[in-house]
């Protein structure tokens, strides 16, 4: 596998800054271009109708009459649509129901409904039944109406089948719906395993546009980083560039400096950045079209080289990254991988990073493949199958020691191997020369 490298030194390096950005554009057909080796078109109508085809395929095929979706990932998964999606990731008062075959109907915030009628997933827009419950409390006078309203919808739509699949609920609003005659199943890890896992040509399009904007967002925080400089400040650097690259929002604060990079998972503080010192981060970006972007990169601020210990940090970092991804191909079981990964140091173990590897889509999704040692605590069966993405993980950090080195890279599974989506450059200032 080729590696990409910077080299600082070099004046006729890439500009990655400006490769790295994305420009993109209406397209009257109703796609987006995508800049890239070559050009390329999201067809988005193309793209909502084949996610909302595999939900519905999956639906049909365990007997499910329809679905309720709360979470707002799944919904936009399944329509395309979003509204006021912070607030509703902890307010379950926007939801869908989608029947395996008939409209598709919206029960959304009051004053709202203009957001999401247009959308050609969507053929019906109605007041949601628990819009307040989640304010007043009062959760005991929205249930009966909510669940009256869905089980009407399962009756005629639900073509003969009252088997309705909930991905978040409260056990009242559940229990409701047994009361007016339906089987109510928790299909929330369902989604995920069986419609999500493996993506669509157009969603691969779209985790491509998602990666371009976070690292050009890494490259803006890799020229910020300077003595003096916070950890806050860069951050900011990066939630700034991930927006105006079209991007949404960044799911973690992963981003530290010196000492705090060690142990992993601080999150970014006032902290000043000093001479000589690594800068750790990950992107964990909520991208454009609603898809995530996770790689992660460890610099140096600046002036002089890397320490010994900090080039063996960055080294063993890079090389279970490189070994993890050449191990890979479809068809491979998740625990051949776990046992085939690269073999930890004994005393970088217990700092490890919680997984070999993990699914993306949306988000972080399925699969999560545990190290070796973790398996029968974390581990779960399945097979790795075209179309799946990952980011593989890597942590090397002593326990009690200085500093720590994170390293990441996304890939897409394909027929006969992996294509590396993250091609953010390493630093070759780590990877170069004797130790």
């Amino acid at each position: 596998m080729s590696i990409v490298v910077f080299d600082p030194d070099n004046t006729d390096d890439v500009d990655w800054k400006d490769r790295m950005r994305h420009p993109m554009a209406e397209d009257p057909a109703g796609g987006m271009w995508l800049s890239d080796t070559e050009p390329s078109f999201i067809n988005t109508v193309k793209l909502r109708a084949e996610r909302l085809a595999r939900l519905r395929s999956w639906m049909v095929r365990d007997g499910y009459g329809g679905v309720v979706l709360f979470d707002p990932y799944n919904q936009r998964y399944a329509t395309g649509t979003r509204n006021m999606f912070g607030y509703f990731l902890r307010n379950s008062t926007r939801y869908f129901f989608i029947p395996a075959e008939g409209p598709v109907v919206l029960f959304d915030y009051p004053q709202s409904y203009h957001v999401s009628a247009s959308a050609d997933t969507v053929d019906e827009v109605r007041p949601s039944k628990l819009v307040w419950s989640a304010v007043s409390g009062k959760d005991g006078e929205t249930v009966r109406p909510f669940a009256q309203e869905i089980s009407d919808l399962l009756k005629s739509h639900g073509d003969g089948s009252m088997k309705i699949g909930m991905d978040r609920c409260s056990h009242i609003q559940a229990v409701a719906l047994e009361q007016e005659g339906c089987e109510v199943v928790d299909v929330a890890g369902a989604i995920l395993t069986e419609v999500r896992a493996v993506k669509t040509k157009e969603e691969v399009k779209c985790l491509q546009a998602s990666m371009a904007g976070a690292e050009a967002a890494v490259a803006a925080v890799r020229e910020a980083i300077k003595p003096g400089v916070t950890e806050q400040e860069l951050f900011a650097v990066m939630y700034h560039e991930v927006i105006r690259q079209g991007g949404e929002f960044i799911e973690t604060r992963l981003l530290t400096s010196g000492q705090r990079t060690n142990p992993w998972f601080g999150e970014a503080s006032g902290r000043v950045v000093r001479p000589g010192e690594l800068v750790a981060l990950d992107t964990d970006t909520i991208g454009c079209f609603g898809y995530f972007s996770d790689f992660s990169r460890t610099f140096r601020c600046g002036p002089g080289s890397p320490t010994r210990e900090q080039k063996t940090l960055y080294r063993m970092a890079w090389e279970q990254v490189q070994h993890n991804m050449s191990i890979m191909k479809p068809g491979m079981e998740f625990r051949e991988i776990a046992n085939k990964a690269w073999k930890i140091p004994e005393k970088y173990v217990e700092q490890r990073y919680t997984s070999v590897m993990h699914g993306v889509g949306m988000h972080g999704e399925t699969p999560f493949i545990a190290h070796a040692m973790d398996y029968n605590t974390y581990g779960r069966d399945g097979i790795l199958l075209p179309g799946m993405c990952l980011s593989v993980e890597s942590y090397i950090g002593e326990k009690g020691g200085k500093e720590g080195v994170k390293l990441e890279d996304e890939v897409l599974v394909t027929e006969t191997g992996i294509e590396l989506l993250s091609r953010f450059p390493y630093e070759e200032e780590f990877l170069s020369g004797e130790l």
